[in-house]
C-alpha cells in the first residue's frame, strides 16, 4: 500500500465543525484507523485565515462558510464543496448592556457578524428586512464584522451600549449567556429552518490523486455527525476538550433544544445552496456573480457515505 497522505484541513473551534472532532477524537482512541490519511487538523482564529489557507493551498480542505466557499470558487480556487458539516446552529444573541426588547430596538445600534459573505449576515438581514428594518451601512442598523472569538469579549466592554448584540455559530451564543453577558433573542433555526451554513470544501488536487483518502474521511464525518445526535453527552464531553469548553455548555447547545443544530443529515443540498447564492446576489448584493452551484458541488462522496 502506499503511503499516507497528510490531509490538512483547516476548521475555527466552533460547534459547526464538530464532526471533525469526534472523528479525531475516534482516531486518538483507535476507534478508527485510516488506511489512507493521517489527519491534520489545523484550528485557526478568524474566517479570514480559513479563507486564506485553503486558497494558498497550505491545507488541502477547509471547514468554511457556505457563500465564502462559493466566492472562492468564483475567484478561481480549484475545489469542490464535498458536504455540509451541519444545519442550524447559530445564534442572534441581544446584549445586556443595550436594552433590545423587540427588532426595532436594534436600529441605530451595532450587530457584530463574523464575516460579510456568510449565513449569519444573510439571516440576520432577512429577519431585519421582513420588519421593515435595513442593516448595513449608514442604515437602520448597523455591521461590524469580527472574529467569532472576541465577540463576547467586545459584549464585556461595551459599557454603554452601542452594540445591540451578535449573530454567531455556537458555543459562542450559549457561552455569552452563561458568562452573563447576552441572552438569547433568535436562533437561527427558527428564521431558516434546517439552513446550511459551514461546509466541507476540498481542493481539486486532493480530489484527483487521493479520492480513496477523501472518501475515507468523508465516511468519519458522517458517522461522526449521526453519533453526535444519538449520544449528545458523550459528544459534548468530546466537544468540550476539542473546542476548549465546559460539557455542559456544548450540552446545552447539542440538546436545548435538539434540533438547535443538527448533523444527522450531512447530504449538500442544491436548492439550498441556491437560495443563499440568490439571495445574497439579488437582495443582498454582496455576492458580486453567481456560480454553476452543479459544478461547484462534488456529491459522489457524501452520496457513497450515505450522508442522507
Amino acid at each position: 500500500m502506499a503511503d499516507k497522505v497528510d490531509f490538512k484541513v483547516a476548521h475555527l473551534k466552533i460547534t459547526d465543525h464538530l464532526i471533525l472532532g469526534i472523528t479525531q477524537d475516534k482516531l486518538k482512541k483507535g476507534v478508527e484507523d485510516f488506511k489512507y490519511l493521517n489527519l491534520r487538523c489545523k484550528p485557526m482564529m478568524s474566517w479570514q485565515m480559513v479563507a486564506s489557507a485553503i486558497m494558498s493551498g497550505s491545507v488541502d480542505a477547509a471547514f468554511i462558510l457556505a457563500p465564502t466557499a462559493m466566492d472562492l470558487y468564483h475567484s478561481g480556487l480549484k475545489a469542490k464543496l464535498v458536504l455540509f458539516s451541519h444545519k442550524s446552529g447559530s445564534v442572534l444573541i441581544k446584549s445586556k448592556k443595550a436594552n433590545i426588547e423587540t427588532i426595532d430596538d436594534f436600529k441605530g445600534k451595532v450587530v457584530l457578524i463574523p464575516y460579510q459573505l456568510s449565513v449569519h449576515n444573510m439571516l440576520l438581514h432577512k429577519l431585519c428586512s421582513e420588519s421593515g428594518i435595513e442593516p448595513g451601512a449608514g442604515k437602520d442598523v448597523l455591521l461590524e464584522v469580527m472574529a467569532p472569538g472576541q465577540m463576547i469579549e467586545a459584549l464585556q466592554f461595551d459599557e454603554e451600549g452601542e452594540i445591540a448584540g451578535f449573530i454567531v455559530a455556537e458555543p459562542i451564543a450559549s457561552q455569552s449567556v452563561a458568562m452573563g453577558y447576552g441572552e438569547e433573542f433568535s436562533l437561527s433555526k427558527d428564521i431558516w429552518p434546517e439552513h446550511p451554513c459551514c461546509v466541507l470544501m476540498v481542493r481539486d488536487e486532493m480530489l484527483e490523486k487521493h479520492p480513496d483518502a477523501v472518501h475515507e474521511f468523508t465516511e468519519s464525518l458522517v458517522k461522526s455527525g449521526k453519533f453526535i445526535g444519538k449520544s449528545p453527552t458523550t459528544a459534548a464531553r468530546i466537544g468540550a476538550a476539542f473546542l476548549n469548553q465546559k460539557p455542559e455548555v456544548i450540552k446545552r447547545v447539542l440538546t436545548e433544544p435538539p434540533d438547535r443544530i443538527t448533523t444527522a443529515n450531512l447530504l449538500p443540498v442544491l436548492d439550498d445552496l441556491g437560495t443563499i447564492q440568490d439571495y445574497m446576489h439579488d437582495k443582498m448584493g454582496i455576492m458580486q456573480e453567481k456560480i454553476d452551484i452543479e459544478k461547484f458541488v462534488n456529491l459522489q462522496f457524501a452520496q457513497a457515505a450515505k450522508a442522507n
